[in-house]
């Protein structure tokens, strides 16, 4: 019955990562990872790892995968585009890989069928919620701590990539937000060279500050 189990949750984990990477819309690859880590968790409660199982399904099927999918859907990247691949070495390069972790898998299952070890009597308490938690908060509380720091960093360091302002183009037509706006997108007689600048949250505003015509107001236009 375990082994059955286990060619399932095994076969439904390598079926979606096919359909990861065959997949060309980004949203479907994202739906299949989560295939991939429900069917890892479910491996995992077949080790006597419910602890892991369940860490794995909270964390990377709902956290992890909320942020991917949240990602995407900002990015509104649809499909995938097909372009010329500049690196002509990196399928060759990925067959020959998948043929060393196949090759070393089926090696592994052979060596452990074939061995006459004999396990032990002792039970391993290894997975459990309670050996998991006794050494997450004594023996690896600082590797824990220094970890909950560098998250808390990459936030910050986000957040302030995030609300840098960025260097308009000079064809800009509107501009969300306070920004520094070229004065020759509004007054064509200032030569291009002319770094002059106005502080704005938008063309309009540029245009009444300066009784400039406002080129970008399709119902101000002759």
């Amino acid at each position: 019955m375990l082994v059955l189990l286990f060619i399932l949750f095994a076969g439904l984990a390598i079926g979606c990562a096919i359909a990861l990477v065959a997949q060309r819309n980004p949203l479907y690859s994202a739906i299949s990872l989560i295939g991939v880590f429900i069917s890892l968790a479910c491996l995992y409660v077949m080790l006597a790892a419910p602890f892991i199982a369940a860490v794995q399904v909270i964390v990377y099927a709902g956290a992890i995968m909320v942020l991917v999918v949240f990602v995407i859907m900002l990015l509104n990247v649809e499909q995938e585009e097909r372009r010329r691949s500049r690196l002509g070495f990196l399928v060759p390069a990925a067959v020959v890989l998948a043929a060393v972790l196949v090759a070393e898998a089926a090696f592994i299952i052979w060596f452990v069928d074939k061995s006459h070890a004999t396990p032990t009597q002792n039970i391993s308490d290894t997975g459990l919620t309670s050996s998991i938690g006794s050494a997450l908060f004594t023996k690896y509380l600082l590797p824990f701590e220094i970890t909950s720091i560098l998250l808390l960093m990459a936030i910050v360091g986000a957040m302030t990539l995030a609300r840098r302002i960025k260097e308009i183009p000079a064809g800009a037509a509107v501009v969300p937000g306070a920004q520094v706006l070229p004065l020759h997108m509004f007054d064509r007689s200032v030569p291009l060279s002319d770094t002059r600048g106005v502080e704005a949250y938008g063309t309009e505003e540029v245009a009444e500050v300066l009784d400039l015509p406002d080129d970008h107001d399709l119902t101000k236009r002759d």
